[in-house]
């Protein structure tokens, strides 16, 4: 890797990083079903959509409009279904 694509990846991953704090700050920590999990992220992964449709001049004017916010959103959701996996799994 050069270092403009790891200064990208670091980039993004403090990113979702603080984005996790943010949802720990505002939430606390939050334990879900597996199914209820689902749920969650598969909204983010809409708004994805929302943001790369509305980037294409397609949906409506209540769609989500920021493609990386809603990409790091949707990680975050990701990385806090796998806190508690791993949590879990020590258990």
């Amino acid at each position: 890797m050069n270092t403009v694509d790891d200064q990208l990846k670091n980039d993004v991953l403090l990113a979702v990083e603080a984005e996790r704090f943010r949802q720990n700050a505002l939430w606390g920590r939050q334990r879900h079903s597996y199914g209820d999990w689902l749920k969650i992220l598969v909204e983010e992964v809409g708004e994805v959509a929302q943001a790369m449709q509305k980037d294409q001049g397609w949906g409506k004017d209540s769609d989500a409009s920021n493609l990386y916010t809603e990409l790091i959103h949707a990680a975050a959701v990701a990385v806090a279904i796998a806190e508690q996996v791993l949590e879990e799994k020590e258990l």
